[in-house]
């Protein structure tokens, strides 16, 4: 009997609630994989991968991250994850410097005083990993840097969740996903004509000061709309990114409790941890792309002008990248392959060091708060969400 012919339909139930086993089936039978339903090719054998994240003269970022973006006629609006260099190259030195080692370690206290705010205040007889903890510190933390007044941060969080969400079968924004993306962008807007009238000592205000050379050589200001957009992006960025993290890393670590022991025996483990959990199961899967001229993989031409899915979240549990791929294991040797987790190349996300000392400074509490903890598995809620992977509801009871 003939085995069915893989299908990767990205907006999917199948898909959304597990999408390792399709990875696995994808990697061995179409490497290049084509959906004719949708006009998409996608990559997920980790050479491939990370060869095309660091290939942007022919998978360009210029059209979009995602696929309605891609195969729209308009284009994202501007910002600095949907450009190519030269332009990517400017503006991402300009952002570079609020992201420095020294601008990340003067933010520790902040982080360390939230995560103990928010952990102080949960009940251990019902306590949300995400809802009560993982989602509310984080946009703190970020927003806090952006320049975000304190009674709008939690709003910018709902804006991100809801702006993400996706409904099984349909790959682009719901309505209520484009009235969040509305009201974040018009928040944003209004928030940098306030800075150009009153600059403050955060992001918002060095953007609005800030030069870059313009594409006729000359140097110039960014426009109020390159600015909302970056802002909107460093919201959701370093939102998501570690609220997906965090409630997943509990899901996995309840699943493997020996690992959990590992930490609770040797704090000094959380950074590799971290790293694991980016590689195991990290919180954005992929990322779109455009094809400016032909590639050609493993006998297979994928023309100029397609979405390209680059499966970053396959690639790190390629078999033929890293040992037992699909084990979970914090001790493993990190050389065998790199971890595509936060990206790789001129993309590479660039709060990538602030997220990981957000995420080590939530596990090492967690671990004082709950050193033995049940999941309540039939609670859990994975979020259905464009190219973001992870839980919505993270539902424990806290062990005493």
């Amino acid at each position: 009997m003939t085995k069915p012919r893989v299908v990767f339909d990205p907006f999917s139930d199948e898909y959304f609630n597990d999408p390792y086993d399709i990875y696995l089936r994808m990697q061995d039978e179409a490497p290049v994989y084509y959906s004719e339903e949708m006009d998409f090719y996608a990559l997920t054998r980790h050479e491939d991968v990370a060869a095309a994240l660091k290939d942007h003269e022919t998978f360009s970022s210029s059209r979009g991250c995602d696929l309605s973006m891609v195969q729209s006629e308009e284009g994202p609006q501007k910002s600095i994850i949907f450009m190519d260099p030269p332009e990517h190259r400017m503006l991402r030195s300009l952002v570079n410097k609020a992201f420095t080692p020294r601008a990340i370690q003067s933010q520790k206290e902040t982080v360390e005083q939230l995560v103990d705010h928010y952990l102080g205040g949960v009940d251990p007889e019902h306590f949300d990993v995400v809802q009560d903890f993982s989602g509310p510190f984080p946009v703190e933390v970020i927003t806090r840097m952006a320049g975000v007044p304190e009674e709008f941060r939690q709003q910018v969080r709902h804006w991100i969740d809801t702006s993400l969400e996706r409904e099984p079968g349909n790959m682009g924004y719901t309505e209520r996903g484009m009235q969040a993306n509305i009201d974040s962008a018009m928040y944003y807007y209004g928030l940098v004509q306030e800075r150009r009238q009153n600059p403050q000592d955060d992001m918002l205000s060095r953007l609005i000061a800030a030069e870059i050379v313009g594409e006729d050589g000359q140097p110039r200001k960014l426009d109020d709309i390159e600015i909302t957009g970056f802002a909107s992006l460093l919201g959701g960025a370093g939102a998501e990114t570690v609220t997906k993290l965090v409630g997943s890393s509990v899901v996995t670590f309840a699943k493997n409790p020996d690992q959990w022991q590992k930490l609770l025996a040797d704090r000094s483990k959380i950074p590799a941890a971290v790293e694991e959990m980016l590689r195991f199961d990290g919180p954005v899967h992929y990322n779109v792309r455009f094809t400016l001229r032909d590639a050609h993989l493993h006998g297979t031409t994928i023309p100029a002008g397609k979405p390209v899915f680059l499966m970053k979240a396959a690639a790190n549990r390629d078999p033929r990248a890293f040992t037992d791929a699909h084990i979970f294991d914090i001790d493993r040797d990190r050389s065998e392959a790199q971890n595509l987790g936060f990206g790789y190349g001129i993309h590479s996300c660039l709060g990538a060091a602030l997220a990981r000392m957000e995420t080590a400074i939530a596990l090492d509490r967690l671990l004082d708060f709950m050193p033995r903890y049940e999941v309540q598995w039939d609670e859990l809620e994975k979020v259905h969400m464009q190219n973001v992977a992870g839980y919505h509801h993270v539902p424990v009871k806290v062990l005493r």
